[in-house]
């Protein structure tokens, strides 16, 4: 069990919100269409439950949060994809 979760956890980095498309509106360092991922970590940094809310915004979309441009749902990203994105995003205060 421990190397099934080495691999999930080492799957959880840019290549895997490239292979989702993430990058396509998000960038690590600054805002592009979407918010910077080190804004989005330290907006829910210390929040208990910052992991199953922001999982919850990658699959289901979200708006109003940022601004004015909605993020739209992403049905290619299953739970668990969304939950390892999220932890990603958190890291990288």
């Amino acid at each position: 069990m421990t190397l099934c979760l080495a691999a999930t956890s080492a799957w959880a980095n840019p290549q895997l919100a490239q292979s989702k498309n993430c990058m396509a509106c998000h960038q690590i360092d600054s805002k592009l269409v979407g918010p910077a991922y080190k804004d989005v970590a330290a907006k829910y940094a210390g929040q208990p439950d910052a992991v199953a809310r922001l999982a919850q915004k990658v699959m289901k979309g979200g708006a109003g949060v940022w601004g004015p441009v909605p993020m739209p749902a992403n049905p290619q990203v299953n739970e668990a994809e969304a939950k390892q994105l999220a932890q990603w995003i958190l890291s990288l205060k």
